[in-house]
């Protein structure tokens, strides 16, 4: 276990899957660091379905052979058949007919009219929004990788309670109460898609409505901290054209997570998608394609290898062993 390393893995849909499993297959191969090894995991949406594959036992080897359709390690076949995940992740269901516009939770959408200046742009939509009607249910079938209970070894999985929009993070807040299938379940439930997630007699939806990576929390965790963040967009394309407003916007509330985490003392490194990922994975709308899966793991894998060709960025990356 890398008692010194805090992995952050951010919201992004079946898109954002494929992407961390090839920039953590790409961390692996240049670098020799196993992502299972990390002291704590901070999941959100499809943060944390990896991190909890992660923490099951699957490397990021086997990761991008399930994104890619390629064969899986014998040790993770029989972790995934023990669990009847055997075959590849399916792509999610198509969405039902919406049935009226009344807003999710009224009372999240009156707390933002109330504080505008301090309620998060996520949160409002997520209130407003009508209840999403697909059932999660793939999301949480992760729970039946641990049969026995959380794991042993930190892991945080992020959702957002509907009813006040306060984010919760199962596996550290005391008080949330849940299985590791139901945090799953619940920190990917998207907003006016799928539909709210109840645990413990309370209701959540996606914890990408906080933040697309909840990375703050990492001031909770060990040593460097390194970021996966599908969502936002890396300097090399800051080009300005109108589909990059919203990855220009959670690229600003993830430097202003790591501003915070970098004065406190720690070191941060982000993946980010460049150029030529987001070629690949296209625009927001496209975040649940999963026919984009396979050509994302790999373009994520090898934009991060060509990254870790960088002495500053390997320097950075020191702590790993």
């Amino acid at each position: 276990m890398t008692d010194g390393v805090t992995l952050v893995l951010g919201a992004g849909g079946v898109v954002g899957h494929a992407w961390h499993a090839g920039v953590l297959a790409g961390v692996l191969e240049g670098t020799d660091w196993d992502a299972r090894q990390a002291g704590v995991v901070i999941g959100t949406s499809a943060g944390s379905m990896v991190a909890a594959l992660l923490r099951a036992g699957i490397g990021p080897a086997d990761l991008v052979a399930r994104a890619t359709g390629g064969q899986v390690s014998t040790e993770a076949r029989r972790v995934l058949e023990a669990a009847g995940m055997a075959g590849p992740p399916p792509g999610p269901p198509g969405p039902p007919r919406p049935k009226g516009f009344r807003p999710a939770s009224v009372g999240m959408v009156g707390r933002a009219a109330a504080a505008p200046w301090r309620f998060r742009p996520g949160l409002l939509l997520a209130g407003a929004l009508p209840r999403g009607e697909v059932d999660p249910g793939y999301a949480g079938l992760l729970g039946r990788l641990f049969r026995s209970g959380w794991p042993p070894v930190p892991m945080w999985l992020n959702a957002v309670r509907l009813r006040d929009g306060q984010r919760v993070t199962f596996g550290k807040d005391a008080d949330a109460g849940g299985d590791v299938g139901a945090a799953v379940a619940a920190s990917c439930a998207i907003p006016g898609y799928y539909a709210p997630v109840t645990v413990a007699g309370e209701e959540y939806v996606d914890g990408g409505a906080h933040s697309p990576t909840n990375a703050d929390l990492a001031a909770d965790g060990p040593g460097l901290v390194v970021v996966s963040s599908p969502m936002s967009v890396g300097r090399g394309a800051l080009r300005p054209r109108p589909e990059l407003l919203g990855r220009l916007t959670h690229r600003a509330a993830l430097q202003r997570e790591v501003a915070r985490l970098r004065r406190a003392g720690r070191t941060v490194v982000t993946f980010q998608p460049g150029a030529e990922d987001l070629a690949v994975m296209g625009g927001g709308a496209n975040a649940l394609d999963a026919g984009r899966r396979d050509r994302v793991a790999r373009q994520a894998r090898e934009s991060t290898l060509r990254r870790l060709g960088s002495p500053r960025l390997r320097e950075s990356l020191a702590a790993l062993h």
